[in-house]
């Protein structure tokens, strides 16, 4: 299971065109939507085979690359991952690292959260997760 932009052992893993790396795929979406350039969809589209099983960090790089161009850069990101299973946690410091890095930011600059859902719904029944991100940028 990709989470952001960490390998993380477990049973169960997310499906997706590219890695399914949830975290950075919402990163992207808050990146591109800040500045109304659509979603990943747009950018990336699962209809595309150039973007089957490609790894989200190089998708974060080019939102981040198409952010630049506009003449913005980040200032911080925060997200918050809904998840019941896996415990995160001792993954966070690497995803942060992994973020920053991509993002030309500081660890200080990347805030990941976890939440469950307390067993409720697709996320609560270990189906799904999710994902949100919210991100400041400056022109």
């Amino acid at each position: 299971m990709w989470i952001g932009g960490v390998k993380i052992p477990h049973t169960k893993g997310a499906v997706g065109h590219s890695d399914a790396d949830v975290l950075l795929h919402a990163i992207c979406d808050a990146l591109l939507g800040a500045l109304c350039l659509g979603d990943i969809g747009v950018h990336f589209p699962d209809t595309d085979a150039t973007y089957k099983n490609i790894d989200s960090k190089i998708l974060l790089e080019k939102t981040v690359d198409l952010i630049k161009k506009e003449g913005y850069s980040i200032v911080n990101i925060d997200t918050t991952l809904c998840l019941q299973e896996p415990k995160i946690k001792p993954y966070t410091d690497q995803m942060r690292k992994a973020i920053a890095a991509i993002a030309g930011l500081t660890v200080n600059d990347v805030s990941i959260k976890a939440t469950t859902t307390e067993q409720m719904g697709f996320v609560g029944r270990t189906e799904g997760l999710m994902a949100y991100a919210t991100v400041l940028l400056k022109k």
